[in-house]
């Protein structure tokens, strides 16, 4: 069922396994930095994706969307009609750690949520989304190897960008929940479902704590800690 209504890739355009960011300009500035002979194969929405090759690998860098809706729906399809085994989130996340700056890598072992997208699988109690474990002690050893600062743990990925009560997120950092994006979940959710890996790496782009922040060219270019991680680990 190839193209989907997402994605105009034809099958077998797209790798088996898939680097991926919410913002598809980030995803064309991995593609062109870290791809060899990229090519674009989706635009369908803005929403880029590439496939080349990397120290002789096939991968594709796609972009995803805000929101475990969005990228919801391209991983749904991406693992259910591409064939794709493998995907890794690249993204930017807000610190409720106090020991996390601007900068710091965060790899999310667990990802607690907001939304109601697990309620589609019936389950008879509540699901814990986690990381597939190869990949999440593949992306510790390389963090370490390159000796940048980062931590592992759960995060939120949260459907509320503006909440109504600004003080919530105090209720998750007391859990011990290190920052929040906003799709991690349902990646692992779409993950499990389908039998396949996934894992989400974020960079701080700022934080709750010491309101640090960051430009959104920043967010788009200088975050290459988490996309040497994410490219040699795939």
């Amino acid at each position: 069922m190839t193209p989907t209504p997402h994605i105009g890739a034809a099958y077998g355009e797209i790798a088996q396994k898939v680097i991926m960011a919410g913002d598809p300009l980030r995803a064309k500035f991995m593609a062109e930095r870290y791809l060899d002979n990229p090519k674009l194969v989706n635009q369908v929405r803005g929403m880029y994706c590439y496939t080349g090759t990397y120290k002789g690998k096939q991968v594709s860098v796609m972009g995803h969307g805000m929101g475990i809706s969005s990228i919801g729906i391209y991983t749904f399809e991406l693992f259910n009609f591409y064939g794709v085994k493998r995907i890794i989130r690249t993204g930017s996340a807000g610190a409720y750690h106090p020991d996390l700056h601007i900068g710091d890598i965060v790899i999310a072992q667990g990802a607690c949520d907001n939304s109601n997208f697990a309620a589609q699988f019936r389950l008879p109690g509540t699901f814990a989304p986690i990381a597939d474990f190869t990949l999440l002690r593949a992306a510790v050893e390389k963090a370490e190897s390159m000796g940048v600062n980062f931590r592992v743990g759960n995060i939120l990925a949260s459907e509320i960008f503006y909440n109504d009560d600004p003080e919530a997120w105090k209720q998750w950092q007391k859990m011990g929940v290190l920052a929040v994006e906003m799709e991690a979940s349902s990646l692992y959710m779409n993950a499990a479902r389908s039998g396949n890996e996934a894992l989400c790496i974020c960079t701080i782009s700022d934080s709750l704590v010491t309101h640090e922040e960051t430009t959104a060219e920043q967010r788009e270019k200088t975050f290459t800690d988490m996309m040497e991680i994410a490219f040699e680990i795939i």
